[in-house]
């Protein structure tokens, strides 16, 4: 019984692979096709974008936040 229920899965697995690569588009299977040309048409200069290491982000962006004193103070 587990091996079927295996070779089952396997076999879908297999299936959802074929349909999003396109392989069962002569079928009519075919997933659809997502596209946001307006996205692109909006960056400004992308090719100036910098990545940087996070080992070069300063050491107040890493720490978390301390509590204020609004959130530490007792209660009374």
């Amino acid at each position: 019984m587990l091996r079927l229920l295996i070779l089952l899965l396997v076999l879908a697995n297999c299936v959802y692979f074929a349909w999003t690569q396109g392989a069962l588009t002569q079928l009519g299977l075919a997933p659809t096709q997502q596209a946001n040309p307006e996205r692109l048409e909006q960056q400004v200069l992308p090719e100036l974008l910098l990545v940087t290491p996070a080992t070069s982000v300063p050491a107040a962006l890493t720490t978390p936040p301390t509590p204020t004193d609004a959130t530490s103070a007792p209660a009374r």
